[in-house]
């Protein structure tokens, strides 16, 4: 299963979102610090759900950082777009 799908399915799976984009960002990052040939190394996500209601920004960041777990310190970098 590629990391884009993990993603996607675990955020599915905790927040039941309303909306979930999930792109891989990689290839525009070529050449620079943690670029991986093959991709799967930079993401940005947009995510709206009715579990982020009433949390702070820091609050959310934290609740979808757990909710991915272990593909957080296999990627560079994610782009986090969180509301309700």
């Amino acid at each position: 299963m590629s990391v884009t799908d993990e993603i996607r399915n675990r955020l599915q799976a905790a927040f039941d979102p309303t909306e979930l984009d999930v792109v891989d960002d990689s290839e525009s990052h070529r050449g620079h610090a943690g670029y991986q040939e093959g991709g799967e190394s930079h993401f940005n996500v947009r995510i709206r759900s009715e579990a982020f209601t009433g949390q702070s920004r820091v609050a959310r960041h934290r609740a979808v950082h757990k909710a991915l777990g272990d593909i957080v310190p296999r990627i560079h970098a994610l782009a986090l777009d969180i509301d309700v």
